[in-house]
């Protein structure tokens, strides 16, 4: 099957890869580095990261224990990026390295998917499946209610 060129078929974003599998490599224009907007989120995502692990060392917890640190850390982020979403809209929109500094970078760096997944394998080879249950639901439900509620705090302070 030769491959889709998207060109021709009123694609509406022109210019843009629509699959490397399908686009031709002469149709896609090599990427252009912004070293700032790298060099920012690398900042950011190292000073998240290095937030993430005191918080896991000053709340250590054994294997089948609820990983109270991982949840906060991934609790906390959520509101957080909630509040940073706000500010960066309504006061910062000008400046273009404030949300991949602090969103991708440091919010990055400080939340973990992956913690949470091996915390969660875990709790289950500690034969706690209730408790990972809840731990999966409950982050995942806490963590989007405080993105909402970081995003209604900060309207009503910055408004």
């Amino acid at each position: 099957m030769p491959p889709h060129d998207h060109h021709e078929h009123g694609d509406p974003f022109p210019g843009f890869p629509v699959d490397p599998d399908v686009t031709r490599a002469a149709d896609v224009p090599p990427p252009r580095i912004h070293t700032r907007v790298v060099t920012a989120v690398a900042a950011g995502g190292a000073s998240g990261a290095l937030a993430r692990w005191g918080v896991a060392e000053a709340l250590p917890h054994a294997s089948g224990e609820f990983p109270w640190a991982t949840a906060m850390t991934n609790v906390l982020g959520c509101f957080l990026i909630g509040v940073l979403m706000v500010v960066v809209i309504e006061r910062l929109p000008e400046q273009r390295l404030v949300r991949p500094f602090l969103g991708t970078g440091i919010l990055g760096g400080f939340t973990t998917f992956s913690t949470y997944a091996v915390d969660t394998r875990a709790l289950m080879a500690a034969d706690r499946p209730g408790l990972a249950a809840a731990y999966v639901v409950g982050t995942l439900v806490v963590g989007l209610l405080a993105v909402v509620l970081g995003l209604r705090l900060t309207e009503r302070v910055v408004r």
